[in-house]
């Protein structure tokens, strides 16, 4: 299978605007009301980088989410995206500018796009923009593991290597599927996976872009326990107060245990960056 050439899709999708239902508030984990800030949209002023409770926001991806209109168009998009894909801007104040596809989030099926913070600044809702999709069906570096949401020039980005013939990858932390809540049953290809952690717990140091590992779940397509899984994601978007939700993790490997070789690096773990997400944006696949 490593000969498969793999095809690209040019994909339409419109930059998000969020939504509010008539009532504003939502429910946190303790009871108590709060309006939520950052889910979907353009969102400002949130780096890959910084931590996943530094902001007061619910979900906030750092960049801009990507939808379409129409449902099975909308589906198509996220299905089909996938990490260091090209995005690039075709009308509005930012016309030309190239973004980078970062990973994707349920509820509301959206692509999460990174951009320079200039460009950022100057999108605006409902601008168009082309994805150029490639990496869906890709072979994984070991037959025994799926690998999935990922351009495979992006695995360098991300550590993810073959050592002794198996799969090496440095990782932030490791975390149970116990610490798994939204995202569960749901199709890996076209959702992401809450983490129902806090800053008081293990996820202390966790970043938006960090790569962490979640054992005894098999995310190959709805995403499940099973005993000696494992699965290796990126942190897309930040916290929430909702129970059952929190920091997102886009699923980009998934297979058992024994075919990894995982190091966990702590505060020593250098995460996905702008800089190198952007760098591989504009390259001919």
């Amino acid at each position: 299978m490593s000969d498969v050439k793999l095809v690209s899709v040019n994909l339409l999708a419109f930059v998000d605007q969020g939504e509010v239902g008539t009532d504003p508030y939502r429910i946190d984990r303790d009871g108590s009301p709060y309006v939520a800030v950052g889910d979907g949209g353009v969102v400002l002023g949130l780096r890959l980088g910084d931590s996943v409770f530094a902001h007061a926001g619910d979900h906030a991806a750092p960049g801009a989410c990507l939808v379409h209109p129409h449902d099975d168009a909308r589906r198509a998009v996220v299905g089909l995206a996938c990490l260091g894909n090209r995005v690039t801007v075709r009308t509005g104040d930012a016309v030309g500018a190239i973004g980078a596809v970062l990973g994707k989030r349920g509820g509301g099926e959206r692509v999460i796009a990174v951009f320079a913070p200039e460009v950022l600044e100057r999108l605006r809702p409902n601008d168009q923009v082309a994805i150029t999709s490639r990496g869906q069906g890709a072979p994984s570096l070991r037959s025994d593991v799926v690998q999935m949401n990922i351009a495979p020039r992006a695995r360098p980005l991300l550590g993810i290597e073959t050592k002794d013939g198996l799969i090496s990858v440095g990782v932030r932390t490791t975390l149970s599927s116990r610490q798994v809540g939204n995202g569960i049953g749901r199709p890996m290809a076209m959702w992401d996976v809450d983490l129902q952690v806090d800053a008081e717990h293990s996820a202390a140091g966790l970043c938006l872009g960090d790569v962490v590992a979640i054992t005894d779940l098999d995310a190959r397509t709805n995403a499940g326990y099973r005993r000696g899984w494992l699965s290796i994601g990126v942190v897309v978007h930040g916290a929430s107060p909702q129970p059952g939700h929190g920091p997102g993790v886009t699923i980009v490997l998934s297979g058992p245990a024994t075919s990894f070789l995982v190091h966990d690096e702590g505060a020593q773990h250098q995460g996905l960056t702008e800089e190198r997400l952007l760098s591989i944006a504009g390259l001919e696949d």
